[in-house]
């Protein structure tokens, strides 16, 4: 008796989804061959062939269910996703829009098209694809984690975490979409809540390499770089060729002071992936830390080989060179610059390049207007207001009294590593003062440390009042980290200049530290805060004149705040007269640090330790007179802003 073809059916897609697709395969042939006209013969055909990848059969098949059935909107869909498999995006594209047009709600259809849209740079079009299918299948977490994706990618961040969170709640063990929604926050720097995103993924999925990766990038946004150093490496451990994590791992090498073994990181990504130019740009400031100024050079020129409109490497370049007319990458940057399709952040670093370059030819006013049209973008990617520095100002001045109610007994004796806190206004020449010091034996200079802010600033700043505990806490885990980046000697240096802001819990926590306040030409500091594009986001004043201007009001109200308290803990150096006088002054600092004299302190130019501020080509040249009268030239364009600062 023969077979009812329809239990034949039955049981070949019970075996196809048990995934015995060969067995299925040869049952499949011989229907075809039975019944050539029948179209479920060929959609099974074309669904085992896709299955073994062999899309070329897959695709036969399907247009021959087509061929059968015009208006089958399966076939359509199924057509695209083998198409999609092959790379025939545009064909695939018109195979899921003629299924949506047989069948409009067809799902399905609409979320890969979505997807495809999305990749073919049809954002808008890919958004209400997505929307369609989220009103179709409103339980589809998939769709709601590619709208959050989509969404970041418009620069709609908020948007963007709300349609992860939706996912999550549809699917909670999705960890691609813990992982997205991790991106997500920290692109708005909430990192803490980041850093939580990612650890659900990894707690669902512990070998994913890239939340392991992302969640080092995080972890070094908030300084803690010893934890994402061991982030990169469990990445790397899972996927040794994952480029991007040797990149990132370098990076934190990098700001550990590690600068051989973040070069060797570097390598090691470009070699993983020869046209990394990311790698070699960070290769570059690597090498100029490291006072390898033509390696350097080298580096970022090999990532404008691979990159030509790469703006960060562009104004790295800016940095390290000296303009004449005919630099042929003055007319690169102006070329780029007259791009429409430019991001906010491409368009401000090359504005920083073009004012470099013009200033460097002498052509000051457009070097100025550059500087104005960078500064403006940069304020408005960093969201700042001069307000947040007023109200968080405002909270130091009511917090520090309480200080004096709960200072720390003075240790017995000076701990290993104490610290010299370096401090004041930036480009105030604390970079210079540390490299001096930092070249005594008995000194290390451990550069610009977060540590204070990370773990103080909330001490410093309220809400709650300040107790011994939490003082204790505070003081264990700055030392610990600390002991980090000192190479074995007495005293480390800490040269975060905007320290200034917590003087009353650094003299609380640390009564053995010593506490150095620079002091520059306010006209020359505010200038030279203005004119620099710092990595740092934490220093969104400086990049508006008169919002510059009026920080640096607050910072003289705060220091005039301090000296009423702790005077006798802070010493006052003039740059000025450190540049001028430079023996006696440096004498007076040494003695002030209870450290024996030593000559080397007068070559602070000689000192290799790496230099990561801005100040890191000044540092490396003689102490210098004259550099504090550098913004007299643009005075004729600043239309008197100066005028209210003292000398």
């Amino acid at each position: 008796m023969a077979r009812d073809p329809l239990d034949v059916k039955k049981k070949l897609l019970s075996m196809f989804q048990n995934g015995q697709f060969i067995l299925v395969l040869k049952q499949a042939e011989k229907l075809c061959s039975k019944a050539p006209n029948d179209p479920e013969n060929w959609n099974l055909l074309g669904a085992v062939h896709n299955k073994l990848e062999n899309f070329g059969e897959a695709k036969l098949a399907f247009q021959r269910v087509i061929n059968l059935t015009p208006f089958n909107a399966d076939a359509h869909f199924n057509l695209g996703k083998v198409l999609g498999s092959t790379g025939q995006k545009t064909d695939a594209i018109k195979a899921y829009k003629k299924a949506v047009k047989i069948e409009p709600k067809h799902f399905k259809s609409w979320y890969n098209l979505a997807t495809l849209l999305k990749e073919h740079g049809e954002a808008s079009s890919a958004l209400r694809a997505l929307h369609r299918t989220i009103k179709l299948q409103p339980n589809f977490p998939q769709a709601y984690n590619n709208l959050g994706s989509l969404l970041g990618e418009l620069n709609q961040p908020i948007k963007s975490a709300q349609a992860f969170k939706k996912a999550l709640s549809l699917k909670p063990d999705y960890a691609e979409a813990y992982y997205n929604l991790g991106n997500a926050l920290q692109d708005r720097d909430k990192l803490e809540e980041a850093i939580a995103s990612y650890n659900e993924a990894l707690s669902i999925k512990p070998d994913y390499a890239e939340a392991h990766n992302n969640l080092g990038n995080a972890l070094q946004d908030r300084d803690k770089l010893e934890e994402a150093i061991a982030s990169y490496n469990e990445a790397l451990s899972i996927k040794p060729d994952y480029a991007e994590a040797h990149n990132n791992l370098g990076n934190a090498l990098k700001d550990q002071g590690k600068l051989d073994e973040a070069i060797a990181s570097y390598e090691k990504a470009i070699s993983l992936k020869p046209d990394y130019a990311e790698a070699y740009n960070n290769m570059g400031v690597t090498l100029n830390e490291h006072s390898k100024l033509e390696e350097a050079i080298e580096a970022y020129k090999k990532a404008l080989s691979i990159k030509p409109d790469y703006a960060e490497a562009h104004r790295h370049v800016s940095l390290v060179t000296k303009y004449n007319s005919g630099n042929a990458q003055i007319s690169t940057v102006e070329a780029l610059l007259k791009r429409t399709d430019l991001n906010d952040s491409d368009r401000c670093n090359l504005l920083y390049t073009n004012a470099k370059m013009q200033e460097d030819l002498g052509n000051l006013r457009s070097a100025f207007d550059s500087y104005v049209a960078g500064g403006d973008l940069r304020q408005n990617l960093l969201a700042y207001e001069l307000k947040q520095d007023e109200h968080l100002f405002d909270r130091i001045k009511k917090i520090a009294p309480q200080f004096k109610d709960v200072v720390l007994d003075a240790p017995k004796k000076l701990y290993r590593h104490t610290p010299i806190f370096i401090l004041g206004m930036p480009r105030s020449g604390t970079t210079l003062v540390e490299q001096i010091i930092a070249s005594h034996s008995e000194v290390t200079g451990a550069g610009e440390l977060g540590y204070v802010s990370q773990f103080g600033g909330q001490l410093a700043s309220g809400p709650t009042a300040p107790s011994l505990e939490a003082l204790a806490v505070f003081r264990d885990r700055y030392l610990t980290e600390l002991a980090k980046s000192t190479d074995g000697q007495a005293f480390t240096t800490d040269k975060m200049p905007q320290n200034f802001r917590y003087i009353a819990l650094i003299c609380a926590v640390f009564p053995e530290a010593k506490i150095i306040h620079v002091q520059r030409n306010s006209k020359a500091t505010c200038w030279s805060n203005f004119k620099h594009y710092f990595a740092s986001k934490g220093l969104g004043y400086s990049y508006k004149l008169g919002d510059t201007v009026k920080y640096h009001g607050l910072y003289k109200d705060l220091m005039h705040f301090w000296v009423q308290s702790y005077s006798d803990r802070i010493y006052n150096l003039d740059y000025e007269k450190l540049t001028e006088d430079q023996e006696p002054e440096t004498r007076r600092l040494i003695e002030y640090l209870a450290l024996n004299w030593e000559e080397a302190c007068l070559a602070p130019q000689n000192n290799k330790r790496a230099v990561k501020t801005a100040s890191q080509q000044q540092v490396r040249q003689k102490v210098y007179k004259g550099s504090s009268q550098a913004w007299r030239k643009f005075e004729p364009f600043l239309d008197g802003v100066f005028d209210g600062l003292e000398a």
